[in-house]
């Protein structure tokens, strides 16, 4: 069986495809910050679990998943490192639970801290090429997508 694709017209280029234009604009902004979190030896979507985490003082799977616009195995896969070298720490919500809640350890706390250098660096060259005016309502404008508040 043939499926025909009808080529797309000039005026649906990818380049007014808004999927193309967010991801292309989020991978060059990822591979930014990379850069700079590699200098703490963590990605930028370990950083943003500490920070999460950090902020929550305790949070459960669920609650962290949901944060983050995240499936449950994908943030498996991001904190089994964060966990193996002692950043985060998980232990019941109560006694015979088997909800786990997830705590930065005293490590955790440093690497955060070294994260947030990495971090302060990153947002000021990202504000350098992009401007603070634009830089800030961009992101307001990405934060309220999950939401559903862009309308």
């Amino acid at each position: 069986m043939h499926i025909y694709i009808e080529p797309m017209k000039p005026q649906s280029s990818i380049t007014s495809c808004n999927c193309f234009a967010i991801r292309q604009a989020a991978r060059f902004v990822s591979q930014l910050y990379e850069r700079h979190y590699a200098r703490a030896g963590i990605t930028a979507a370990q950083f943003s679990l500490l920070v999460y985490i950090a902020e929550a003082g305790q949070a459960g799977m669920a609650e962290i998943a949901e944060a983050m616009v995240m499936d449950r195995t994908t943030l498996v896969r991001a904190l089994k490192p964060l966990e193996r070298d002692g950043y985060v720490v998980s232990e019941p919500e109560g006694k015979g639970s088997r909800k786990l809640l997830l705590a930065l350890s005293a490590n955790g706390q440093q690497k955060l801290s070294e994260g947030v250098e990495c971090w302060q660096a990153a947002q000021a060259e990202y504000v350098a090429l992009v401007g603070a005016g634009r830089a800030d309502d961009l992101r307001q404008m990405l934060l309220a997508i999950p939401s559903g508040k862009a309308a």
